[in-house]
């Protein structure tokens, strides 16, 4: 069996030169946080996706809990979702006091089935939010046209999708709320960080407030002094700061070079596995292009010798950073205490025991990806 000499991680942040000096430009300037670089980040987020507001938080769950309070989400709420997520995406629900519901997924695309989404709408459903696994974006026309009828709210996470297209349009502008996360492996990074899109100002202000203790400036501060400000609700610290934004605002300048490359990767991904029997390559909706956040095969039990767990071994040994996103988040002990059961989203659940993602991020080469390819056919002919 071949192995490589160095460890594959299944994504890696890509820094360069241009991004260390935009940190260091900072961190010579009188703001380290709370100025100007913040909101010059929101406007290149907004202004590249095509909405009109974009409020930056310290990281994605940050962002999505605004986007929780900003939907005025709280105690006897449900909230529909997917089980196949990071657990932040239903954790932001639990923390205004919500109850997440589980949503079963498609078996083609891995997001949320909007057929499942109707079937457990009930009087006390106050917002859905779908995930867009894997960058892949979710039928978002049809989950608007649900949301419209039911007069919900639609927080879209996109942890996975910036860069993405959906119609011909950047993820982003379409929902309600939409959240993108910039953790290292994300598309791009601040290292950590998040942003909350949105095309409504009353949400725009909410955010805003939220991020930031629930203080503002007030119609009083011109009467009584530029010093006086009002902490008008209950709000928590979740600013970014000056040099997550340095380093985010330099990414941007390479964002469509960054997407580019995994979609070159998917490519080749594709082309080489769909010819390898036991494995299920991504399918990707004519009306979409994914950004490629992660690339996920499905093995199937059924015709493969060997189980995930033997495979996923091997491959590591192999020293190819194979990973699996993600174990139903009503699996985890905290939501079984929570009284969640299992067997609640049966597709999502056989999805599970045979999903296995590989390495997919901007600097892998070629050869990398040569590596990965033949390895797993090794390992699966063995």
């Amino acid at each position: 069996m071949n192995k490589r000499s160095t460890f594959l991680s299944y994504g890696k942040q890509s820094i360069d030169e241009a991004d260390i000096e935009a940190v260091v430009e900072t961190l010579r300037s009188p703001f380290l946080t709370q100025g100007p670089k913040v909101e010059e980040f929101e406007q290149s987020v907004a202004d590249y996706i095509g909405a009109k507001y974009a409020v930056a938080f310290s990281n994605g769950t940050a962002a999505l809990h605004g986007a929780c309070y900003a939907a005025g989400i709280g105690a006897g709420d449900e909230v529909i979702t997917t089980p196949i997520t990071f657990a932040a995406t239903s954790n932001a629900v639990l923390y205004c006091g919500g109850t997440p519901v589980f949503a079963d997924i498609d078996s083609q695309t891995y997001n949320i089935d909007p057929e499942e989404i109707k079937k457990n709408i009930t009087s006390k459903t106050k917002a859905i939010i779908p995930v867009d696994f894997t960058g892949q974006p979710v039928n978002l026309d049809e989950i608007m046209t649900i949301a419209e009828e039911h007069k919900l709210i639609v927080i879209e996470d996109g942890a996975h999708s910036f860069g993405a297209s959906y119609k011909g349009r950047k993820v982003g502008s379409q929902a309600h709320m939409t959240m993108f996360s910039f953790h290292p492996v994300k598309p791009i990074t601040t290292a950590e960080g998040g942003v909350i899109t949105t095309n409504s100002e009353e949400y725009y202000e909410k955010l805003k407030l939220f991020r930031s203790h629930g203080i503002s400036k007030t119609p009083y501060a011109e009467e009584l002094g530029d010093w006086y400000y009002e902490m008008t609700d209950l709000g928590f610290n979740y600013r970014m700061t000056d040099m997550q934004a340095a380093l985010g605002l330099s990414q941007m300048k390479k964002i469509d070079k960054f997407i580019n490359s995994r979609r070159e990767i998917a490519e080749m991904y594709n082309d080489a596995l769909d010819q390898f029997s036991g494995v299920i390559i991504p399918k990707q909706l004519d009306e979409t292009k994914s950004g490629w956040h992660l690339y996920m095969i499905q093995l199937d039990q059924t015709v493969l010798k060997k189980t995930r767990k033997e495979i996923f071994n091997e491959m590591r040994t192999c020293n190819i950073g194979v990973h699996v996103h993600y174990i139903p988040v009503y699996w985890h002990p905290y939501y079984q205490q929570l009284g969640y059961g299992k067997q609640i989203c049966k597709v999502a659940e056989n999805w599970y025991q045979g999903a296995l993602t590989l390495p997919i991020f901007p600097d892998m080469e070629k050869s990398d990806v040569n590596d990965v390819i033949e390895i797993l056919k090794n390992i699966l002919l063995k």
